[in-house]
């Protein structure tokens, strides 16, 4: 099971970034990301963790409460955090 941190502002330039070691851990079971530190979080990077969530074994995602607002506020709620204690 592979892991990623999230940087405290997911913008695009951070989801480019990422996009390569989230690809990298395909096939290893479900991908745990790590984002507890996030404070600022921009719809490049919520698309990347959507798709992270719908691929393979999908992810797992532990939110920081400003990731939680911006999926309420955005209706992504379920998407995001469905089935996934946190």
């Amino acid at each position: 099971m592979s892991s990623i941190i999230l940087p405290a502002r997911c913008d695009r330039a951070a989801a480019e970034a990422l996009l390569p070691e989230m690809i990298a851990s395909l096939g290893s079971g479900p991908l745990q990301i790590d984002a507890r530190e996030c404070r600022q979080i921009g719809q490049a990077m919520l698309q990347l963790l959507i798709s992270a969530r719908q691929t393979a074994e999908g992810a797992v995602i532990a939110p920081s409460r400003e990731l939680e607002e911006i999926a309420r506020l955005t209706g992504l709620s379920d998407e995001l955090f469905s089935g996934v204690l946190a």
